[in-house]
């Protein structure tokens, strides 16, 4: 059901101002208008967050487990309907978006059981030790628990994923965090149908109402009145790095700072290697294309750009790569400002002297679509412009020719942090690239081998971060379970009665999870 209203827990709430969604594909607006939350509205659902605190962030593993849980199969239970909103806001065609569902609830039911295994707690204890000389020890126990309230804001580019019910909100509600969600202007009717989906698991749960609220609308005060909000203890954000670094001040600037773990930028740099080139030059060359034109190239893990020694090979490539730029059909875009972004960055590198465009895309037939781009310069360029190293958010990525392999290093060293980098290569290749692989993990989340970046895995082992400006935080991941920490902060208890203890750390470890005993670690046992 889609009525235009916001939830302030379990209350719907109207306000004075209104917006529509957009249909890119048309540019026309979508019905129904939908009521846009104000600062009150904000004021009201952060105290009503901070009010569940107390109680969420002590829920046991398995109650607050089974909510994760609950949400994901309210959203399966919305059906088809979601899936064709989804479409028409977002332009992005049915098999994504099933798939993207299917990530949506999977990455919930994976936190699910991150929380009932319960590494996240942390839990250690030293026992005392009274006769200890020459001063006894006392007893200490430690355990790691929700930092509070935490802000969410919808991206674009995931209308499921990485939105309303995505990858911060599970990790955040797994954490034992209440979420308000500041809903993304782009896809309001599927944001406020996966909201209604939060709202009836809550109420499933038997949980406090204020463990979620959800805020659309399209003014940036808004965002910021939530992060400046007190209650508010931590700020989970995918999107632009303009947006994102002016959240981060936002954040600063208050008299309690708090955490904002925005991921921004990257071009996620792909470096092929001679041999490889060589031997395999011509199957990765449309390869490259199909990764850097997949979904419009609107992923946060697109190749934008490629590094390889300037030779005959290279040439080679780039014939069989311009070719395939050119069959490459223009793709829909998300949205209107999206496209208009695309338009300008391409044109900056398509007129910038250094710079030859090697290829570009169809020419689409209908509104805001991305006609793709293959642009080619050199090392000294690509170095001497900072510019050229900027991100454009679509299907354009700039080929960076090298003398050798030092030369490449040189590139490499003066990026600025990113999400991934690839390395394309053959046995011969794996000495230089080794040589390579310390300076790139400095620069990088996650370094990948014969493959492509586009597409995450959610996961144990993932990283989606890296260093500023691919993250505010370079020591967190918005991808995996590991993105929990990001929620999470220690609390030690010395000398307190068992029965004050929380339920983790007590002698009897009713919650029966794996624990840190003198030093020793202890098995979860079934519970």
């Amino acid at each position: 059901m889609i009525n235009g209203s916001f939830l302030i827990g379990s209350t719907e709430a109207t306000g004075d101002d209104r917006f529509a969604g957009v249909n890119p594909a048309t540019g026309k607006a979508l019905e129904p208008m939908f009521f846009a939350a104000g600062a009150d509205d904000v004021t009201r659902a952060c105290d009503l967050a901070a009010a569940a605190f107390p109680s969420f962030s002590e829920t046991d593993p398995e109650t607050r487990a089974k909510f994760l849980e609950s949400i994901g199969e309210h959203i399966v239970a919305l059906g088809d309907d979601l899936i064709v909103r989804a479409m028409a806001e977002s332009g992005l065609p049915r098999a994504r978006l099933e798939g993207e569902r299917g990530r949506t609830v999977g990455q919930l039911k994976l936190f699910a059981g991150v929380v009932r295994e319960g590494e996240w707690v942390h839990a250690t204890i030293d026992t005392a030790m009274p006769d200890r000389a020459p001063l006894p020890r006392p007893d200490l126990r430690r355990r790691h628990l929700s930092v509070g309230p935490v802000a969410v804001f919808g991206a674009s580019n995931f209308p499921l994923a990485f939105s309303v019910a995505g990858g911060d909100t599970a990790s955040a509600f797994a954490a034992g965090s209440p979420v308000v969600v500041k809903g993304h202007p782009g896809h309001p009717g599927t944001g406020e149908m996966v909201a209604r989906a939060i709202q009836a698991a809550v109420k499933d749960c038997g949980l406090h109402p204020g463990v979620f609220s959800y805020l659309p609308g399209p003014s940036n005060d808004l965002g910021g009145a939530l992060v400046s909000n007190p209650n508010i203890k931590a700020v989970g954000f995918t999107g632009s790095r303009a947006g994102g670094m002016a959240l981060v001040e936002i954040a600063a600037r208050r008299p309690e700072p708090i955490p904002v773990y925005a991921e921004m930028s990257a071009i996620n740099p792909v470096i092929l290697f001679p041999a490889a080139l060589k031997a395999r030059g011509a199957a990765l060359a449309p390869a490259y294309i199909q990764s850097l034109t997949m979904g419009a190239g609107q992923f946060c893990t697109n190749p934008g750009l490629l590094i390889a020694v300037d030779s005959p090979d290279l040439d080679a490539f780039l014939d069989a790569a311009g070719k395939a730029m050119t069959e490459a059909q223009a793709q829909q875009m998300l949205t209107p400002g999206i496209h208009d972004a695309f338009a300008r960055g391409v044109e900056a590198l398509a007129s910038h002297d250094a710079v030859t465009t090697v290829a570009r895309g169809l020419v689409g037939e209908g509104v805001n679509q991305a006609q793709g781009a293959l642009f080619r310069t050199d090392a000294q360029s690509f170095l001497a412009d900072a510019a050229l190293g900027h991100e454009v958010f679509g299907s354009s990525s700039i080929v960076v020719t090298v003398k050798d392999m030092a030369e490449a290093a040189s590139v490499l060293a003066q990026l600025e942090g990113q999400l991934t980098a690839t390395l394309l290569m053959d046995p011969e290749d794996e000495a230089q690239a080794a040589e390579l692989v310390p300076l790139i993990a400095t620069k990088v989340g996650r370094i990948l081998a014969n493959g492509w970046p586009t597409g995450v895995e959610v996961c144990h082992a993932m990283v989606h971060g890296g260093p500023f400006p691919a993250t505010s935080d370079t020591r967190t991941t918005s991808v995996g379970t590991l993105a929990i920490e990001r929620f999470l902060r220690p609390v030690c208890y010395q000398n307190l009665p068992q029965a004050m203890l929380p339920a983790c750390l007590r002698d009897d470890n009713p919650w029966k999870i794996a624990r840190r005993v003198d030093g020793v670690l202890e098995q979860a046992t079934a519970a």
